[in-house]
C-alpha cells in the first residue's frame, strides 16, 4: 500500500525497536538514507540498527561512524532505497525479507513489496525522504546525520549534475552546509580521488568499450579477471558505469560487469529521450529514466548480444534532446 510521507512518520513514531535494511552493493544513497534514519532516529530515543551485511566502497567508510550498535528483536523493519526485495541484500537477517514494513524509496520501478510504501519518484534520492521523515519527527539533524544526507544528495546526482537534481535537492544540500558538513572534502572524496587500483581498472574497462548502432550506444565491459590483475573488486565500479555515456552523441552507455562466471551485472546510463529503466525491464531489473540496472546470464558474447539487441529500437531513428 503506497502511503504519505505524514503516515510514513506516524508509523515510525509507534514503534522503537526498528530494523534498517537496504539493497545488494549498497551505494552512496543507499548507505547515506540508512545511516540518517538511523541516526535521526536514535536522536529521538528509539532503538534502531542499520544492516547491509557487505563490503562497502572505501570512499562510504567514513559513515560507519554514524551510528552506535544495539542488540535486540525487532518489531518493525524498514527498507531504504530498495525498488524489490529481490536485491535487498543477503545476511542473517533476510528473514525479514518477506516481512518488510516500510519501504522509503524514489525508484519509480518500486514492486510495491512492503507492507507500506512511502514512494517518492519525484525526488533526486531517497535520501531527500528520509531528511524529509526526520524534521517531520522532529529528529536532530547534526553534522553526522547531515554528513549521510548529503552523500547520498550528491552520488545519485552526479554531484548536482544530473537532470533529476531539483531546487530541492539544492536547497536540501545547503542546509546540510549550515549543518556543519565540510562538502568540499566531501566532494573531493567522493568524485576527484582516485585508488591506484581503480585507476588501473578503469583504463582497462575503457580499452573494451565499444559503439553501435551509429555511435548512439556505448558499451564497455569488466571481468574477473581484471578486477584480480588490476587489485580491485565490485565495490569500486560504481563510478565507471557513468564513462560510456560522457561520450558525445551516445545516448545509451552500458557497463557489464562479471560477478560470477556466467553471471553479469549490467549498468545503464541514458541521455534524453532514452529511458534506462524500460531497457533494464527487459531483464527483470530496474531504476530511474537516466540510471537503472539488471543482470543478466550467459557468456559474456551472449550477454552482449542480448543487450544489443534490447538497445536497439530504443536508439533507432533517434536524436539526442
Amino acid at each position: 500500500m503506497r502511503i504519505e510521507l505524514e503516515k510514513a512518520t506516524e508509523l515510525i513514531r509507534e514503534h522503537d525497536n526498528i530494523l534498517i535494511l537496504t539493497h545488494r552493493n549498497p551505494d552512496g544513497d543507499a548507505l547515506g538514507s540508512g545511516y540518517a534514519l538511523c541516526r535521526a532516529l536514535q536522536s529521538v530515543g528509539k532503538n534502531v540498527v542499520f544492516r547491509y551485511f557487505e563490503k562497502i566502497p572505501k570512499v562510504f567508510i567514513q559513515l560507519e561512524d554514524c551510528c552506535s550498535h544495539a542488540e535486540f528483536e525487532p518489531s518493525f523493519v524498514i527498507a531504504v532505497d530498495c525498488a524489490d526485495s529481490k536485491i535487498l541484500g543477503d545476511s542473517p537477517e533476510m528473514s525479514y525479507k518477506e516481512k518488510v514494513d516500510l519501504c522509503i524509496d524514489h525508484h519509480p520501478s518500486n514492486t510495491l513489496y512492503a507492507k507500506y510504501t512511502c514512494l517518492d519518484e519525484n525526488a533526486a534520492a531517497t535520501t531527500e525522504i528520509i531528511l524529509m521523515i526526520a524534521r517531520e519527527l522532529g529528529a536532530e539533524v547534526d553534522s553526522l546525520t547531515a554528513t549521510a544526507v548529503y552523500i547520498g544528495l550528491s552520488t545519485d546526482t552526479g554531484c548536482f549534475r544530473y537532470s533529476n537534481t531539483t531546487a530541492r535537492t539544492l536547497r536540501m544540500a545547503a542546509d546540510m552546509v549550515d549543518a556543519g558538513i565540510n562538502a568540499g572534502r566531501l566532494n573531493r572524496i567522493l568524485f576527484e580521488t582516485k585508488s591506484k587500483s581503480y585507476a588501473a581498472l578503469e583504463a582497462m574497462a575503457l580499452s573494451t568499450m565499444k559503439k553501435y548502432f551509429a555511435e548512439k550506444c556505448a558499451i564497455m565491459y569488466i571481468t574477473l579477471d581484471m578486477y584480480e590483475i588490476s587489485g580491485t573488486d565490485e565495490t569500486e565500479v560504481h563510478a565507471l558505469s557513468a564513462l560510456p555515456r560522457q561520450i558525445e552523441g551516445v545516448l545509451v552507455g552500458a557497463t557489464i560487469k562479471e560477478s560470477e562466471p556466467g553471471r553479469y551485472k549490467v549498468s545503464i546510463r541514458t541521455n534524453p529521450p532514452v529511458n534506462a529503466s524500460e531497457i533494464c525491464q527487459i531483464f527483470g531489473g530496474g531504476g530511474h529514466k537516466r540510471a537503472a540496472g539488471c543482470e543478466i546470464h550467459g557468456t559474456l558474447e551472449e550477454v552482449t548480444e542480448q543487450l544489443l539487441k534490447a538497445i536497439e529500437p530504443f536508439v533507432k531513428d533517434v536524436e539526442a534532446e
